[in-house]
């Protein structure tokens, strides 16, 4: 099911809110194997107004998955084996700044990984890969990101550090107050190591990180309910699907898609030689570097 380049695939991984989207046709969901294990859930494929569309829920329809226990490289070797070029991370985070308010997006640009129990590389013993996380985002499809979602009317701030935690737990007070002296800004417990391994297989990645409410550090955290969050969460997801159906064109007419620099993230990344690879491991990266592994045959 791999896509050439030339066609864009527009990947959402998110919340089941976002992905009902008036005007997706051609719907399906399809199971995709992964050598990885079980990815979250199948995967709906659509097409909306002519651009590929392809949706994972993170956590499973009815949300049945914790974030320590989503198994990240089946989800995105799965992406990539559907096709996909340009993925979008949808998120809900709280806020590490006050003016940071609930119900605001952030198109995330950078991240601090407090994450400890999750397999974080596809690559290892017998094919070792390093790949530049100083820039973990694209900025091109965030940029085209922050464009939908202005158009769309959403408050949203292009740029910030989302500290990933590993949860299921939230913060205490002591790491919340914390994270703010490291000049954080939201904070979540999903996009790692998702963006890394996106990285990884070469993909697009843009992250938006959608405030439900403030972190333990503010002083009316105690006196939110769960109400109020969850009606905040409606409302970004409605905001989001939005946001998604006026970023698709933008995707189909960027003509610079093709040229950019997360496609060819795994170029000089490959450190084992040739002559000492594990066959298996070749075998199971066939999607996640199989670009690379060709020219390398």
């Amino acid at each position: 099911m791999m896509s050439g380049i030339q066609t864009p695939v527009l990947g959402i991984v998110g919340g089941s809110g976002v992905y009902a989207i008036e005007g997706l046709t051609n719907q399906r969901w399809e199971r995709v194997a992964t050598p990885f294990g079980e990815a979250s859930d199948e995967l709906l494929l659509g097409e909306l107004n002519g651009q590929p569309m392809v949706f994972l829920p993170r956590h499973g329809r009815g949300h049945r998955i914790p974030p320590s226990e989503i198994n990240f490289r089946a989800n995105i070797d799965a992406l990539k084996r559907a096709g996909v070029t340009d993925l979008i991370s949808v998120s809900a985070v709280g806020s590490l700044r006050e003016d940071l308010q609930p119900g605001m997006f952030v198109i995330v640009d950078q991240f601090i990984d407090r994450t400890f129990a999750r397999e974080k590389s596809f690559f290892g013993t017998g094919l070792v890969a390093h790949v530049s996380m100083a820039h973990p985002v694209c900025s091109r499809l965030g940029n085209h990101v922050a464009a939908a979602a202005r158009e769309s009317g959403i408050d949203v701030v292009k740029g910030g550090t989302y500290l990933v935690m590993e949860g299921p737990q939230f913060s205490s007070l002591a790491e919340s107050r914390l994270y703010r002296s490291w000049n954080c800004d939201v904070i979540g417990m999903t996009n790692m190591p998702e963006a890394k391994l996106a990285r990884e297989a070469e993909l697009c990645y843009a992250s938006v990180a959608m405030v439900t409410d403030f972190d333990c550090w503010h002083p009316d955290h105690d006196h939110v309910t769960v109400e109020a969050i969850v009606k905040v969460l409606l409302a970004n997801a409605e905001k989001a699907r939005s946001m998604v159906t006026s970023v698709a064109p933008r995707l189909q007419a960027d003509a610079d898609a093709c040229a950019c620099s997360c496609r060819s993230a795994l170029q000089h990344a490959l450190i084992t030689a040739p002559d000492a690879r594990d066959p298996q491991m070749l075998q199971r990266l066939d999607a996640v570097a199989g670009r690379v592994l060709r020219l390398g045959s």
